[in-house]
């Protein structure tokens, strides 16, 4: 009997797909880790999943655990490869879709044009009947009208419907009723309501959600099939989880319902990732960095909890107000940089990088597929940052003079050389990723100095240095497996689900026995949905948050709540809330405070990870000397670097920059000044000279 256990975790990015393998000896307690790449393959991604596999030598039919992170969903979206939708909501109610919000970004823009619609208005439908604010019923739901709608649905084309109706986050009756006759009239057709996605107030953005969920469900449940099946034919017999964007992963049957969940599944689990990274080696404050070939993704975490937020919006820019999806998100920030970023100069030959990409197909000049724009990682190349020698791991034969020729053009714009024009990338493209580190940082009360830069994805070791240098940040970690390390997230993950429950309440004498009412019923529901999977109610864990906000503001400051609500605790919570509210606005008011909403999380551990450290080695880092050639640091000048096979390091191992640590899939670039040291878990740790 085979004493091996496999886990597997596999996230499907914009220009590559990633694999990590843990195979876990459980008599010897002894692992063996496997990691791969390999092109992403739109529009087939799963098709990109079992390369990946192929390529990393594991067979599906040996794996007890896979989890799986994709951006099928968010592609869906942005490149408009949905279903046609159609709408249902409460009389009076369905050019709520299309009125949206007043926030014009382009505000002097007198020509300003909502974004489109993602359900036109001949789709969108009503139905007589009405709740109030309270969830009390104003008026019974009349059902006489659907089978005409969806009719007329049926006859144009419609593949999935969406049902909205007005306060319906308080009382959710008339929606599940409407939503069980569409499954009676029409059982084939894809439909999701609202409540199903969130109990929260805001009604265009809960009309956007389940919109943009019906737009994405049958194309999601598609691939999820098709993954499911390609697996399957492989022989894996296993437990497979969706990766979601609140950092946990859920059932392939959850995630099928309401696919909007994993709208920004592959971030989130690098963040977790990074957070349980934090709490290995003692670092519980931590600045995430991802930069993979196409963005560059930032967010900060605090005491080891990452925060998630339903305020997500896709597409939203400076000229545009984009689309609300009011789901449980990490809350990060991501900019158009990352290692395929082109460089361009304007007609006032000022210099950019991004947001356009040069992705897989045909990606960096150097790549030698007829890519002519020169990018991030072109730039990097031309300074010696990149081995040209051992380009891709040495995977890909670096084509300089492509490289040489793209960089030559951004130089010619400039007036300057191809050696200027490849510095003056690579600083406009770390200037670009400090801006945003500082938006998950500065502008929300909190001094990066306090924090510890962990950086990750294909490029965030390369650059990760520089930053923390200009952010005062002292230390950088970049995790084992750097390049893969969003995929290493999804093994530590738990299988995690977020209740947000709009609920007003002002915190006074005698609330406190309707809020923890209202928590214990939210408890329940968690716990039943659980249960329907075969998880005891043992080994689910719950965690508290109240969404809190002073008297008749607009917005609200998430507070952790730990124990039983009370009144004698009121007190404390408020105290909490003036705390949280000062540091991210700079100021406290002496104004009365209301709970508006409970945020609850409810996990059970699904095979997660256990690691262990290893003692120190006792070698010399000389043992992992591969040689010395020139870099050029930009503002550091030009240095003699010593060259370290990543793959050689082990724990204990130290050095002083400058110097480059190479392996298959990361380049660490480190500064002059800066002192290296390996931790046990094969984790690079750079403090930064002072």
């Amino acid at each position: 009997m085979s004493t091996k256990t496999i886990r597997v975790a596999t996230d499907v990015g914009g220009t590559f797909t990633d694999l990590v393998c843990f195979e876990t000896d459980t008599a010897t307690g002894e692992s063996r880790v496997i990691t791969a790449k390999s092109d992403t393959t739109p529009p087939n991604f799963e098709q990109g999943v079992l390369n990946v596999l192929d390529k990393g030598g594991v067979d599906p039919s040996t794996v007890d655990f896979l989890a799986h992170g994709t951006t099928v969903v968010i592609n869906a979206l942005t490149e408009r490869k949905g279903v046609k939708v159609g709408l249902i909501t409460t009389e009076g109610f369905r050019d709520s879709l299309e009125i949206a919000r007043g926030n014009r970004p382009d505000f002097f823009n007198l020509h300003y044009r909502k974004p489109e619609p993602f359900v036109p208005r001949y789709l969108r439908r009503e139905l007589p009947g009405r709740m109030s604010y309270r969830g009390e019923e104003m008026r019974p739901l009349d059902l006489s009208a659907l089978p005409a709608i969806l009719a007329d649905f049926r006859a144009d084309g419609v593949e999935a419907v969406a049902v909205c109706f007005l306060h319906a986050y308080a009382n959710p009756a008339h929606e599940r009723a409407a939503l069980d006759e569409i499954r009676r009239l029409w059982p084939e057709v894809a439909a999701v309501s609202s409540h199903q996605i969130t109990r929260e107030w805001r009604e265009y953005e809960r009309s956007s959600t389940a919109v943009l969920s019906a737009y994405v469900q049958p194309t999601a449940e598609r691939y999820l099939t098709r993954l499911s099946d390609g697996l399957s034919a492989k022989g894996f017999a296993g437990n497979l989880f969706i990766m979601q964007s609140n950092c946990g992963v859920d059932s392939v049957e959850s995630v099928s319902k309401i696919p909007i969940t994993m709208v920004e599944s592959g971030p989130a689990s690098g963040f977790w990732g990074a957070a349980e990274l934090g709490r290995l080696i003692g670092e519980p404050n931590v600045l995430a960095l991802d930069i993979g070939g196409t963005t560059a993704k930032c967010s900060l975490i605090e005491d080891g909890r990452v925060r998630i937020m339903t305020d997500y919006w896709i597409e939203r820019d400076k000229r545009s107000a984009g689309y609300p999806i009011m789901v449980p998100v990490v809350d990060l920030v991501e900019i158009g940089n990352g290692g395929g970023s082109i460089a361009w100069v304007d007609d006032f030959a000022k210099l950019h990088v991004g947001p356009q990409s040069a992705g897989a197909m045909p990606g960096p000049a150097a790549y030698g597929r007829g890519g002519t724009s020169a990018t991030t990682t072109d730039a990097n190349l031309w300074l010696g940052r990149i081995n040209r020698d051992y380009f891709c791991g040495g995977s890909v034969v670096a084509d300089m003079k492509a490289a040489e020729a793209a960089l030559k053009a951004v130089g010619d714009r400039l007036g300057v050389s191809v050696t200027e024009a490849a510095r003056g990338i690579i600083r406009i493209a770390n200037n670009n990723m400090v801006n945003a580190l500082k938006l998950v940082s500065l502008n929300r009360g909190h001094d990066p100095r306090d924090f510890t830069l962990v950086a990750f994805g294909g490029g965030g070791a390369m650059h990760a240095a520089a930053l923390a240098a200009e952010l005062g940040v002292a230390k950088v970690v970049i995790p084992a497996g750097a390049s893969v390390f969003s995929a290493w997230g999804m093994m530590m993950s738990d299988l995690r689900r977020d209740f947000f429950v709009t609920h007003l309440a002002d915190l006074k004498t005698g609330a406190a026995a309707e809020i923890e009412a209202l928590y214990a019923e939210t408890e329940k529901l968690a716990l039943d949905q659980f249960a329907t999977e075969g998880i005891a109610a043992g080994k689910v864990r719950f965690l508290r948050y109240g969404k809190f906000r002073y008297q008749n503001q607009e917005h609200t400051t998430e507070v952790l709540l730990e124990g039983p609500i009370t009144d004698a605790r009121l007190g404390a919570i408020e105290t909490a809330f003036h705390e949280a509210y000062e540091r991210e606005y700079t100021y406290r008011l002496a104004a009365p405070v209301e709970l508006v909403g409970i945020h609850l999380v409810a996990a059970a551990e699904v095979g997660k990870l256990e690691m262990k450290a290893r003692p120190p080695s006792g070698k010399p880092a000389s043992a992992a000397l591969k040689g010395r050639r020139s870099v050029d640091y930009a503002l550091d000048g030009i240095q003699d670097a010593a060259i370290y096979d990543g793959d050689k390091l082990e724990p204990g191992m130290a050095f002083a920059g400058p110097a480059v640590v190479e392996d298959s899939g990361t380049t660490v670039v480190v500064h002059p000044g800066n002192r290296v040291e390996i931790d046990g878990y094969g984790n690079i740790h750079i403090r930064l000279k002072n």
